[in-house]
């Protein structure tokens, strides 16, 4: 949510100021730059990325360089905006290398433009040092006190982050001498921030609702849902039923905002806040969280095919131009050049078309299934324990819904999956297992030691460990099983798992499989396993499972 807020005020932040009028120049433009403002203003952002993109040309074909810098300028705030935040601080980078006359106004306002984009991108990123940095540098190219005050309230809200409180107060102490509504909002809801973090005996609450009446009043819904997160952030420990309320605002606000970012920050206090709907505000989240996840790499692959391929348009046209000066046999050349040319550019934009798309659904693949292994059978193993236990150790199911929760964060910035900190992988089997039995149904375990895991690398445990999940959670689900078991033997080549349960079974194996059993074979599929299914003569299912254990760790 923050990164959209800064965003919105960046988009106004360096306009034209009737102040410079005597020294503002004409600003430059041609057809492609106008056109990109139109989407722009629309909100149609693919559209006004292609056309910035392609007016940057035509100016560098114009020799125009502050011109090339501003559209760039605008497609790193683009880039921001929709979450890709590394490719977002390259191109203002590319921005700043046109930018070379600092006594130019327009110079200036890009550059502070661009700094302050970088900012907030590596903010996104927690990279606060960085963060910090670029801010400043946007200060030092602010030319009038309106653009200084936002600068000082973008300081002191990185040096929040990185919990420099004094500091912070200082830069912010200046930032609310600001004549902007929104800017001052902003200012003294975060001086009040700091000032309490500082000292728990401040009370922020009277600044908080000034700052929340203010955006109120001037309809400042981005501003609105600001303070909605921090009230409800705020009560968490002291109001929990205020905390909740101020949460299902925000998500309220988020929803007419279109703001799915948000919508995932207030369903996270939600669903732990609201325990009794615990389970249809996680389904939401998983949802948003997913789209989220899907679209911005779509945008990331997106932006990259676009820079990429009107670059290559661009190197096309310059060699056709250059050629153009040469004599008559080189025209005949040229032509032959030019048709065959044509026939492998169209077969090679096709054949990076196919690959991009191919990238993409993938991405969108391996997400899904991180999400699916980490958050959803995470939540539902939380889910199993708190229902099994009576005496509930709140704030042992509280880390594990912070672990979960962690991991998604690790997900959503791509992070990869640590290394298993559980060094006994024998007894991490034994844990899962266990926390589905309870009164209902009865888990038994045959052959978990120690030796049944040695020389089963890493990467295979992993597997194992999200097969054996995938089965429980799908015999909790759905088989009405009274007791199951799982037998692990090993010879010198293979790991033999058998699964048994006494439930309703599968009365046709070949069309009854849930996505639980398809996602369970794809998984023994993809490690060179096998799977069989068996009707259990007494009832239920019985699955047998080999996975071979490679002779380099023998």
């Amino acid at each position: 949510m923050k990164h959209l807020l800064l965003i919105i005020l960046l988009m106004g932040l360096f306009s034209c100021k009737k102040e410079n009028k005597t020294t503002e120049p004409d600003l430059s433009t041609n057809f492609f730059f106008d056109k990109a403002k139109g989407y722009y203003n629309k909100n149609i952002l693919d559209s006004a990325f292609y056309n910035f993109n392609l007016a940057k040309n035509s100016f560098l074909d114009n020799k125009d360089s502050i011109g090339a810098a501003r559209a760039l300028a605008n497609m790193a705030q683009i880039q921001t905006s929709k979450g890709d935040f590394f490719g977002s601080i390259k191109t203002s980078l590319e921005s700043n290398k046109f930018l070379k006359d600092e006594k130019d106004i327009t110079v200036t306002k890009t550059l502070t433009s661009n700094y302050n984009n970088m900012a907030i991108a590596s903010n996104n990123l927690k990279v606060f040092d960085s963060a910090y940095i670029y801010y400043k540098k946007a200060l030092g190219y602010a030319n009038n006190n309106e653009d200084r005050y936002t600068c000082y309230n973008n300081i002191g809200d990185v040096l929040i982050s990185q919990g420099n409180l004094k500091l912070a107060k200082e830069y912010l102490k200046k930032a609310i001498l600001t004549n902007s509504s929104s800017n001052y909002s902003r200012a003294i809801n975060n001086f009040a921030k700091a000032k309490y973090l500082d000292d728990k005996n401040y009370n922020p609450v009277p600044e908080f609702y000034k700052a929340l009446e203010i955006r109120e009043k001037t309809n400042d819904q981005w501003g609105k849902n600001s303070s909605f997160e921090t009230l409800s952030e705020y009560y968490l420990n002291r109001d929990k039923n205020l905390s909740l309320d101020f949460a299902k605002r925000m998500l309220q606000t988020a929803i007419q905002n279109k703001s799915f970012d948000d919508q995932v920050i207030a369903l996270q206090k939600i669903i732990t806040l609201d325990p009794k709907n615990y389970l249809e505000n996680f389904k939401r989240f998983n949802y948003i969280n997913d789209s989220i996840q899907i679209a911005r790499s779509r945008d990331k692959n997106q932006f990259a095919v676009v820079r990429y391929d009107l670059e290559a348009k661009n190197a096309t046209y310059q060699r056709l131009k250059a050629k153009s000066f040469k004599q008559d046999i080189g025209i005949v050349s040229l032509i032959l050049i030019l048709i065959g040319g044509s026939f492998w550019y169209r077969r090679r934009q096709k054949r990076l078309k196919q690959e991009n798309e191919l990238k993409i659904k993938n991405n969108q693949l391996k997400i899904s299934k991180k999400v699916h292994d980490v958050v959803a059978n995470g939540i539902y193993q939380v889910m199993t324990k708190i229902e099994n236990q009576e005496n509930i150790d709140k704030n042992e199911m509280l880390d594990e819904l912070e672990f979960v929760y962690e991991k998604s964060r690790d997900i959503s910035y791509e992070k990869h999956d640590s290394k298993n900190e559980e060094k006994d992988f024998s007894k991490k089997i034994s844990t899962l297992i266990g926390s589905f039995n309870n009164e209902n149904v009865k888990t038994y375990l045959v052959g978990n030691n120690e030796n049944i895991w040695k020389n089963l690398s890493e990467s295979h445990q992993d597997e194992v460990y999200q097969i054996i999940r995938e089965l429980l959670v799908n015999m909790k689900k759905h088989s009405q099983a009274k007791f199951t078991s799982l037998k692990f033997e090993k010879n010198d080549n293979a790991l033999k798992i058998k699964y048994t349960d006494n439930g309703v079974g599968i009365s046709d194996l070949n069309q009854q499989k849930g996505t639980g059993i398809y996602n369970t074979e794809n998984r023994i599929e993809t490690i060179g396993g096998d799977i069989t299914f068996e009707k259990n003569p007494t009832g239920g299912l019985i699955i047998q499972i080999t996975i071979p254990i490679q002779s380099k760790y023998v």
